[in-house]
């Protein structure tokens, strides 16, 4: 009998979920525990980290999961790591449901990086507005480059006080391109830095910044161990021996 266990936290793991309970699939979604307010699901929720590989393993084990989808974010590189260790480990079928990344369009002027640090070495030294969309776990090393005037967005007020001066937006996507726009122009933002996430909820930020001619450092995403991989629910659904009536 299956019994899934969802690594979740992303639209795409709540999709999934709605489709798993739909179908009347046991299954499991589990939170990183990031943010303070994670919207509801209709399965059973757990929240916080496994504590490892180990910890991953025994949670398999104990739980009788029969299957693994891991649907975090695609900058979630530990616990996509841990989850091929844990399912090799315990001998678990594992998959991941991850979009495909942005590529470039015509009018686009991205300076693509491999991480972080090499994202603050290419800001201007010039003093600049700089959006940077990068999540706050990531914001530390732009404290390197304090002449910037930075704009961050979270979904919830940060704990405890930021490593540098700061406007900051509170806010939960999907961002609309009208937003995006608006938010750059009343700004003055000069500079974006934004990950290469994929999928249509963080896309209108890139759109925008090619109607203002605006550069974006455009980090990759992280090398991850081989394993499955598809970038629709309905490919999920059917490794999971179910139709769907999504057409993602």
């Amino acid at each position: 009998m299956t019994r899934a266990l969802i690594l979740g936290g992303t639209a795409d793991a709540s999709l999934l979920a709605a489709e798993i309970a739909r179908a009347g699939i046991d299954a499991v979604y589990s939170y990183g525990g990031r943010t303070r307010a994670p919207a509801d699901q209709p399965l059973p929720t757990r929240i916080g980290g496994f504590g490892g590989v180990s910890g991953l393993a025994d949670y398999i084990r104990s739980e009788r999961i029969t299957h693994v989808i891991d649907a975090t974010h695609p900058f979630a590189a530990e616990m996509s790591r841990n989850a091929v260790a844990a399912c090799a480990e315990t001998d678990t079928p594992l998959i991941a449901l991850e979009r495909a990344p942005w590529t470039r369009a015509t009018g686009d002027n991205w300076i693509e990086i491999a991480d972080v640090a090499a994202a603050v070495a290419a800001l201007p030294e010039a003093p600049a507005k700089v959006f940077l969309a990068i999540g706050r776990q990531h914001i530390a090393p732009f404290a390197m480059k304090p002449q910037h005037a930075y704009t961050l967005r979270f979904v919830d007020p940060p704990e405890a006080p930021l490593p540098f001066a700061a406007e900051m937006i509170v806010s939960r996507g999907p961002f609309t391109l009208h937003s995006e726009l608006e938010m750059m122009r009343t700004r003055g933002i000069a500079w974006i830095v934004a990950r290469n996430s994929g999928g249509d909820g963080a896309r209108a930020k890139f759109d925008a910044a090619r109607m203002l001619g605006l550069p974006v450092i455009v980090i990759s995403r992280p090398e991850l161990p081989r394993r499955r991989r598809v970038e629709s629910v309905n490919d999920v659904m059917q490794w999971l021996g179910h139709s769907t009536r999504l057409g993602a």
